[in-house]
């Protein structure tokens, strides 16, 4: 009995996946696209975070440290509310899609700030001082020696961090974007199949974070140096 059900239940959702499959394709893409735009755009704002942290002067690093502060302790869905249905108070009208681009890029920043400025704090200070003796300036130095060094190290916790985006952009259907959860609720409140919709996404969710592990395994060891890890 319990073997024939869960057949049938299997069917169902076969069908439903088979129905809906099209508009789960375009959600994905809608889902893929903000993963890798906000990564992007996170690692851009996350560099200059750390490096203004750590080789700015007392008010650039302490104004950087209390934004990072900010939006570390504040909820990623508070953020998204507060781009989306905050700003057009103040006469800035963003789409679904823009709005989630800048929350999700400010908060991927901060998060990726401190990612960086762990690895770049674990380079031993003497590289820096041996550049200057060079003939080197402080920041040739900081981009030339101590930069390349930092991004290596930092590759597997920016493994973690798209795969954390990757799952965060599922709130983003909170403010109508058409990602995949945002499809996904449009289909189960036409046939009412909830459970068997959201057990849907779920797996493409967790088929997609597989991939995208194994492809960031191969990554890491590809710019991996024996070694390397242990100094510092």
């Amino acid at each position: 009995m319990f073997f024939s059900s869960f057949l049938e239940g299997l069917q169902k959702t076969l069908a439903i996946f088979l129905a809906s499959y099209p508009a789960l394709l375009r959600g994905l893409s809608v889902t893929i696209y903000l993963t890798i735009i906000t990564s992007i755009a996170g690692i851009i704002l996350g560099t200059l975070l750390s490096l203004g942290k750590v080789y700015g002067n007392k008010l650039i690093s302490g104004i950087i440290t209390a934004f990072i502060g900010l939006i570390q302790g504040t909820p990623l869905l508070v953020q998204l509310f507060v781009v989306y249905y905050g700003l057009p108070v103040y006469g800035i009208r963003l789409t679904p899609i823009t709005a989630a681009l800048i929350s999700f890029t400010i908060n991927s920043g901060a998060y990726q700030a401190e990612y960086l400025r762990g690895s770049i704090q674990s380079v031993s200070s003497g590289q820096l001082k041996a550049a200057l003796s060079l003939g080197m300036t402080k920041w040739q130095g900081i981009f030339h020696v101590i930069l390349p060094q930092a991004l290596r190290r930092v590759i597997p916790s920016w493994t973690n961090e798209f795969i954390y985006l990757l799952k965060y952009t599922s709130l983003a259907y909170i403010i109508t974007a058409p990602e995949l959860m945002g499809e996904a609720k449009i289909i189960a409140s036409r046939n009412y199949e909830f459970f068997k919709m959201y057990l849907i996404v779920a797996l493409i969710y967790l088929l997609v974070v597989i991939f995208l592990t194994r492809i960031f395994k191969m990554i890491e060891r590809r710019f991996a140096i024996p070694g390397f890890e242990l100094e510092g």
